[in-house]
């Protein structure tokens, strides 16, 4: 009877009036949604006072310390040998031996290869030889000049025959210096067939075999002599920091280390030689040359390396972890830890960051401990749980002492909150504080 009624309601009802009705319907479902949804979101909204009777944020803290802290500029660099050259040979002639294996080190005057010098040898004996018949000449014309002397001086000759046999004499001695000139070049040519290396140095692959007819004008040349120790590195640094680089460099020689493009880790420690008199216009960068001692040879001509030059050192400033640096709309802050396992939120003024570490020049004393790790609920005047990188945090409790085996409340939850918060892993922590005295 009732199930009856409606249907012969909405059977005398008009098709604009059902359209009515229905949009009706919607509207009424879409507002009983809406405050369902906004009342039932309300709840959450109160969650953080929840949160904060669970207990102490899990944190990770560290103490501001004092040290000397290194002022580094950095780039990347090509490493170059501080000579090269391409052995060539100075004389035609046929490569009788190479005298050098390939990779092998050389010292300056060892002989790497050999011509024949059958033919050099035959220029020299002639050298030798013209030379020797000229002598015997000069020494016949001065002893005929003598007689001549002896004669003139008695009137037995003219004047004439004298002065022409001084003439010979001073001639054959002209030839006797040419022909020792001849003896020298021969000698000179000759001593070209023992080629030898220019530098100490290491080969590279031969670029001829033996038995090869070489040639000066041979461009590639026989092999290719490189100095590997010391080795030099060429890197570019932007015109901004030329002025740093210059008013450190006047004071005294400037430490550059060579590192590892993987793990930072130094390879060798050299010294700034050279910079450039000039900035590149098109790069906006000026050049610079540090001279590298390579004793282990972990400097390859050719090869890519990160370098960092040593401008400065700031002596016994505060140094923290960069992971405590926060930043909001009022600046850098940190959360500083109190004695009553509190913390407190103060403004900073940064000197110096890099990945590891930063340099505060007000703000925090290297007596205080700063947080690190676990910023996620962290408030200010907030309690925290002071933990280690290895295990779980030790609670802070105030008036007694946890029981043994008692759970803090809400542990779980507190650390699954801290995975599910996404904060970024801490970069700086205790580790490598050059000089650190706390």
């Amino acid at each position: 009877m009732h199930g009856e009624l409606p249907k012969q309601i909405w059977a005398k009802t008009s098709g604009r009036n059902r359209r009515i009705l229905a949009i009706g319907l919607i509207v009424i479902l879409t507002v009983v949604a809406l405050v369902y949804i906004f009342a039932g979101s309300s709840t959450p909204q109160r969650r953080p006072g929840r949160f904060a009777a669970e207990g102490p944020v899990p944190v990770l803290v560290a103490a501001a310390v004092r040290a000397d802290v290194p002022v580094y500029l950095g780039a990347v660099g090509t490493t170059r040998a501080l000579n090269t050259v391409t052995v060539r040979a100075q004389v035609d002639g046929k490569l009788l031996e190479v005298a050098f294996k390939e990779g092998q080190d050389v010292k300056k005057g060892d002989v790497v290869a050999r011509i024949d010098p059958t033919t050099f040898q035959a220029q020299l004996n002639q050298a030798a030889a013209k030379k020797a018949q000229d002598e015997a000449q000069l020494a016949n014309a001065k002893r005929d000049l003598e007689r001549y002397e002896r004669l003139a001086a008695t009137n037995a000759i003219n004047r004439q025959q004298l002065d022409t046999q001084k003439a010979l004499v001073n001639q054959n001695a002209a030839l006797v210096l040419a022909d020792q000139a001849a003896v020298e070049s021969a000698q000179a040519t000759l001593g070209y067939t023992n080629i030898v290396a220019p530098i100490d140095g290491r080969t590279g692959i031969r670029q001829v075999d033996e038995g090869n007819i070489v040639h000066p004008s041979d461009s590639t040349g026989i092999v290719t002599l490189t100095q590997l120790h010391p080795i030099s590195v060429l890197f570019n640094l932007p015109q901004q920091e030329l002025n740093q680089v210059n008013s450190a460099f006047a004071k005294g020689p400037l430490s550059v280390d060579a590192q590892r493009s993987d793990n930072d880790a130094v390879i060798d420690r050299g010294t700034l030689r050279v910079v450039d008199n000039q900035v590149d216009q098109s790069t906006g960068t000026v050049k610079l040359k540090a001279e590298f001692p390579n004793a282990e040879l972990q400097l390859w001509p050719g090869q890519f390396v990160n370098v960092r030059l040593l401008i400065d050192t700031l002596k016994q400033v505060t140094v923290i972890p960069t992971g405590a640096v926060q930043r909001g709309p009022n600046g850098t802050f940190v959360y500083v830890v109190k004695d009553d396992n509190t913390v407190t939120m103060r403004p900073i003024n940064v000197q110096k960051q890099d990945e590891t570490q930063t340099v505060v020049a007000s703000g925090v004393e290297p007596s205080e401990r700063v947080v690190t790790t676990g910023f996620a609920r962290l408030v200010d005047g907030g309690k925290i749980a002071i933990g280690s990188a290895e295990g779980a945090p030790a609670a802070a409790t105030q008036g007694g002492r946890q029981r043994s085996g008692q759970r803090p409340a809400g542990d779980d939850q507190r650390q699954t909150g801290a995975k599910r918060s996404g904060e970024p892993r801490q970069r700086g922590g205790n580790n490598a504080r050059p000089n650190a005295q706390q």
